[in-house]
């Protein structure tokens, strides 16, 4: 399609340039007429129209850049500036390709008469269910610059709680896979260095010793061992996350272990919650807000228990009562929905609701944190220990005889 320069006036005083896509001179001025613009020169970018620019394809968001596209565009759409207009400041001035991008194929399908969100749901894969969700509701509503305010609040809530989560587990991974490979360079280089002196002393290796210079001689002499072995361990891992069989089993498991099943119940019920407070406070239907809520879990025990939850509710039953049939939601967020339903100030007691969730998790994340270090330190030990016990035993073992 061809491209066209153009140059009009605002409010009859201030220039604006831009390019917009038409299929000939007409149409072009009708689309800069369309964004409240009064065109004073158009002329068509031969260049552009040869195919020397070339539309890339629209590439998945991630939520940093969810979070900086809606910070725009909150702060345009807020200001007064019309859509349009707003995605064209993206197209020209995002810091990201991608996101210029998908602002460039916005504002061209709502300049050709398709509405903002019916734009995004052609992308459910790039903006997801619950962005395409809230900002449908929001123009529905008319409210569309408050939604995107509560829609990035959201989403630097989820940003955040992914931090702290990961955050928390980094040092604990860090560990481990230096244990490795520690371990690893010790049964390679180290053991196979002292197997000619405890071969001089003539006597029987104990248990321990024998069993760690087989596996270290073994892996010295066949060193494509350990590629493979350390790909097939991460491979291992990922499918065993990835396949659904097994996902749900570890998510069935990891609720029963201490301290880490309250880590992840809050972790999941923090998305929830705020999600089902935003989508309440935009108007949706409390059946549609479960249902958008129900994306956000991460853990399917939780998510197949809260399904139900939703079943009742569209049976008609209350939505603290569902919610309190299925037993995994905590008594005190319970309480708060129940009081909010009762009182009709739903909307305020789930924002209160997420309140204490946060506070919770991060009363769970501290411990987690104080309790991570010492156990680090008695595995290290360990390592160490067993190692050291190896290498010493023959030695001690001799001197006594």
């Amino acid at each position: 399609m061809p491209v066209y320069n153009y140059v009009a006036l605002k409010n009859n005083k201030d220039i604006v340039r831009g390019k917009v896509e038409a299929e000939n001179h007409k149409e072009a001025r009708s689309i800069i007429r369309k964004m409240s613009l009064l065109p004073t020169q158009i002329s068509e970018d031969v260049k552009a129209s040869s195919g020397t620019i070339i539309a890339k394809k629209l590439q998945k968001m991630s939520l940093q850049d969810k979070i900086d596209f809606t910070s725009t565009f909150q702060i345009l759409v807020q200001s007064g500036i019309p859509v349009i207009e707003a995605l064209m400041f993206l197209e020209n001035d995002a810091a990201k390709a991608k996101l210029r991008n998908i602002a460039k194929e916005l504002r061209r399908q709502i300049i050709a008469g398709s509405t903002f969100a019916d734009t995004i749901a052609k992308y459910p894969k790039i903006f997801g269910q619950i962005y395409i969700g809230l900002v449908r509701a929001g123009e529905d509503s008319g409210e569309l610059e408050k939604t995107l305010e509560r829609l990035l609040e959201l989403q630097k809530k989820e940003a955040a709680i992914k931090g702290k989560v990961i955050g928390t587990l980094m040092y604990p991974a860090f560990v481990i896979v230096l244990a490795i490979v520690i371990v690893t360079i010790m049964l390679v280089f180290v053991f196979p260095a002292f197997k000619d002196m405890f071969d001089n002393l003539g006597k029987e290796l104990p248990p321990i010793t024998a069993f760690l210079m087989n596996i270290g001689l073994t892996l010295r002499t066949y060193w494509i061992l350990i590629p493979v072995i350390f790909i097939s361990l991460a491979a291992s891992v990922y499918t065993a996350f990835a396949w659904q069989t097994s996902k749900r089993l570890i998510d069935k498991y990891v609720l029963k272990v201490p301290l880490l099943s309250a880590l992840i119940e809050y972790s999941n019920f923090s998305n929830f919650v705020a999600v089902m407070q935003v989508a309440y406070e935009a108007g949706i239907p409390i059946i549609d807000c479960l249902y958008l809520s129900n994306i956000t879990l991460t853990n399917h025990t939780l998510q197949s228990k809260l399904n139900e939850a939703t079943t009742k509710v569209q049976q008609g039953q209350h939505l603290s009562l569902a919610l309190r049939s299925v037993g995994v939601m905590p008594k005190m967020i319970l309480f708060m929905i129940a009081t909010g339903e009762q009182s009709g100030r739903l909307g305020d007691m789930l924002f209160q609701a997420t309140v204490f969730i946060d506070k919770k998790l991060d009363a769970i994340i501290d411990t987690l944190t104080k309790m991570i270090e010492p156990l680090m330190l008695i595995v290290i030990g360990g390592i160490v220990l067993v190692l050291a016990l190896a290498l010493y035993l023959p030695l001690f073992s001799s001197y006594s005889a």
